[in-house]
């Protein structure tokens, strides 16, 4: 019987060297998402021609050069801190996570890129691999998604504080102007003091006392209306959602290069509430955690989630290194009109408040001993999870 065809043959090694360079090449031609490989100490060792496309520069341009050259920013300053602290410590900050930063082109402008990055090991040495997607347009989409729901929640509330204020007028009209005639009634019996007038104004200014009260109930009625609100209640993952709001919160910002880490303890997840209004709390103290950091060098928000001490809540964190809160303004923080910006109305805070303590939470402001300033909420754990 006669051999297999090629029997004699050696097999081939598809793993060697010259394939695996032949290999890398045409990945690095067309994989569609910019790439860039680097060594541990950052230097660039491929450029792909995606990558070529979205910075501007040839491979030749930046093949053993540091890495940073291509980010901008607190990112760029940070780029080796984040690499030199994963290598000592084995802490992954980008490493296997996806995160919005800040690139730069060779012309200089700046743009946000989603970056994720990879790590082969080889021998005592890493490669890292940094598979970057340009940013520009879907966020562009997004804000404008956003400027047009925001036109249309303020002319909601503008069409909806008419109606109210018109029928607060309506509702009120009644009674202040039955206390304005009483009132007017008693001021001309005044002039006439015998025993039967003197009852008649003792009448007419009982009357107007209880028409004052009146009006007073139906201000009281229509507050706690207003502050009672409504929750559309229903299991939410928190993870999704705060990733989510940490990327909206960079959008359109100047200091959207500051880093912003998640750290979520196991457990700590699924909670009962609302995922627009939750996510209207965390984008809200994000930018301001963002504003308190405009003038702080090495700025930096962590946001923490863990199971509250309160059994049955799950505890969120947003912290800064900032200046802090001075000791008056910690008392009214969350009051309306209370800000300590230049700009806005100082009602974000409250109507934070106001939408946790419909989700049957609660919300302070920390100063840690370290510094900086934690602003802490608590949401109602899923009625699933609360016994595991």
């Amino acid at each position: 019987m006669s051999d297999p065809p090629n029997s004699t043959q050696p097999p081939v090694n598809l793993l060697d060297a010259a394939t695996l360079q032949l290999h890398l090449a045409s990945i690095l031609t067309s994989v569609p998402d910019a790439m860039v490989v680097t060594d541990e100490s950052g230097k660039i060792l491929a450029f792909s021609r995606a990558a070529e496309a979205l910075f501007g520069f040839s491979a030749e341009e930046v093949i053993g050069k540091p890495v940073n050259m291509l980010m901008a920013g607190r990112d760029k300053a940070n780029h080796d801190n984040y690499i030199g602290n994963y290598l000592r410590t084995g802490e992954r900050q980008i490493i296997g996570k996806g995160r919005v930063v800040i690139a730069s082109r060779a012309d200089g402008t700046q743009f946000p890129v989603d970056l994720k990055i990879g790590e082969a090991r080889i021998g005592d040495h890493f490669l890292f691999t940094a598979f970057i997607r340009d940013l520009t347009e879907q966020q562009r989409s997004e804000l404008r998604m956003q400027e047009m729901q925001a036109e249309l929640v303020h002319f909601s509330r503008l069409s909806a504080v008419g109606t109210m204020a018109s029928a607060l007028a309506h509702e009120l009209n009644q009674p202040l102007t039955a206390v304005a005639n009483y009132l007017e009634a008693s001021r001309d019996l005044l002039d006439s003091p015998d025993p039967e007038t003197k009852e008649v104004l003792r009448e007419a200014l009982t009357e107007a006392a209880r028409q004052a009260v009146r009006a007073g109930e139906i201000v009281r009625k229509l507050r706690s209306y207003v502050s009672r609100g409504e929750v559309d209640a229903r299991p939410v993952s928190l993870g999704p959602l705060l990733a989510d709001a940490i990327a909206l919160s960079k959008l359109s910002r100047d200091l959207a290069d500051i880093p912003i880490k998640l750290d979520q303890d196991d457990g700590a997840d699924l909670v009962m509430g609302d995922p627009i209004q939750i996510q209207q709390v965390v984008i809200n103290l994000i930018r301001n955690a963002m504003d308190a950091l405009s003038n702080t060098q090495n700025a930096r928000i962590t946001v923490r989630v863990y199971l509250s001490a309160e059994p049955g809540f799950v505890a969120v964190e947003v912290c800064d290194n900032g200046p802090g809160l001075t000791s008056e303004l910690q008392e009214t923080i969350f009051k309306p009109f209370a800000t300590s910006k230049s700009h806005g109305m100082g009602l974000g805070l409250s109507i934070c408040q106001t939408i946790v303590e419909a989700h049957g939470g609660t919300v302070r402001a920390i100063s840690p001993p370290e510094g900086g300033t934690c602003f802490l909420f608590t949401l109602r754990r899923d009625a699933g999870k609360s016994g595991s």
